[in-house]
């Protein structure tokens, strides 16, 4: 057992830290981890650290590696961002944290997951830290490029850079089967249409009702008939994704709300009650502002994936219509995309896949997403 083990198909990137992890000149004191969705940038950067806190570089078994990979080390912290971006204030308490000497660890490690979700304002903060680190400090950020739009220049030249590609899909079949004990049948379905992005394929060999929303989204390229149906389907497709929100709001908005009352000491009586209840209506207020950026970020996501869906059924008819032999990434789908295929043409198919890819650079850009999406159903209702 490693601490590797959760990078999946990455043999030249685990190559490389896992060299850094073991000898120190090989070190610098920012890494960048690149790659395309589900490749594994979070899991990689995760386990480089919890390889640089063990003495064994990486065992998987000592506390060091446990408490790294279960979140809880002291001395690594991490930033998963729940909402649209990472504040500036967020920042500089997290380069103030970073800054200090090790408790228990050899080093101070701050991962940021997203980092393509700094502000200007965060992004500033993070170069400074960059630009002078403390001797026993590593910042190790994971984005889905090295593009200016994504990693400023002024950070990403100041980091050691990480590629990591999409794993196969016998990889990832190999991951669900043996280490999570699914089906092989279903993992070798799950890793066959999930695109390489091994949590996707997690949640469609578990999820039955993430199999039905896909097969409710791949089913709507071949229902568009009349003008209706795009409106049809563009409200099923805002609904399900509002309620996906809206259940995720119900499940931890109220626990967060009353968490925050007793710590703000709701009901208290005495001289310092009037002062901590103003106190408490300012945090209330700024909790409910992080709570409506998580909803949003919570329907875009669920926005997103159906979107991804539907620019892989036009992706393949693109690849079926002009007889490329490359993979589909929908393989059970095949008679429909090819009938698809057959009836649209490249040219059709190639403009109903840039509508998708437009409507995803719309709700990047906080184009109201019913707008957005009515916009694109119409779009490939004409083809």
């Amino acid at each position: 057992m490693s601490v590797w083990d959760d990078v999946v198909g990455q043999p030249a990137a685990v190559a490389e830290l896992d060299g850094a992890a073991s000898d120190p000149t090989a070190m610098t004191h920012a890494w960048l981890f690149t790659g395309p969705p589900g490749s594994g940038r979070s899991n990689a950067a995760r386990a480089f650290a919890a390889a640089l806190q063990c003495r064994y570089h990486g065992c998987g078994e000592c506390t060091a590696c446990r408490t790294v990979m279960a979140g809880t080390h002291s001395d690594v912290r991490e930033i998963v961002p729940e909402g649209l971006s990472i504040s500036v204030a967020e920042m500089r308490s997290l380069v103030q944290l970073a800054a200090r000497k090790p408790a228990t660890g050899t080093w101070q490690i701050v991962i940021i997951a997203d980092a393509d979700r700094l502000t200007e304002g965060a992004s500033n903060a993070l170069l400074k830290a960059v630009e002078e680190p403390a001797p026993e400090t590593v910042f190790l950020l994971c984005a889905p490029s090295d593009h200016p739009d994504d990693v400023p220049v002024t950070i990403r030249s100041r980091c050691r850079m990480v590629h990591l590609r999409s794993p196969a899909p016998e990889a990832v079949a190999g991951v669900l089967r043996d280490r999570d004990g699914i089906d092989p049948d279903q993992a070798q379905w799950a890793a066959s249409v999930c695109g390489g992005h091994v949590g996707r394929a997690r949640r469609l060999a578990r999820d039955p009702q993430a199999r039905a929303r896909r097969e409710e989204i791949l089913g709507v390229p071949t229902k568009l008939r009349r003008l209706g149906d795009a409106f049809f389907h563009a409200d099923v497709l805002i609904r399900a994704a509002e309620a996906e929100a809206d259940e995720l709001r119900s499940s931890r908005d109220e626990s967060e709300r009353e968490e925050l009352a007793v710590a703000m000491g709701a009901g208290g009586t005495g001289k310092g009650a009037a002062s901590a209840a103003r106190s408490a209506k300012a945090a209330e207020r700024d909790l409910e502002k992080r709570q409506k950026s998580r909803a949003t970020r919570t329907q875009r996501d669920a926005l997103d994936r159906a979107l991804v869906d539907l620019a892989g059924f036009y992706r393949d008819a693109i690849v079926a219509a002009t007889g490329a032999t490359v993979p589909l990434t929908n393989p059970d789908r095949d008679r429909e995309i090819r009938v698809a295929a057959a009836e649209w043409g490249p040219e059709s198919s190639l403009r109903r896949l840039e509508a998708v890819l437009a409507c995803r650079d719309a709700l990047e850009q906080n184009v109201k997403p019913r707008i957005a999406v009515e916009a694109m159903m119409t779009a490939l209702h004409r083809g």
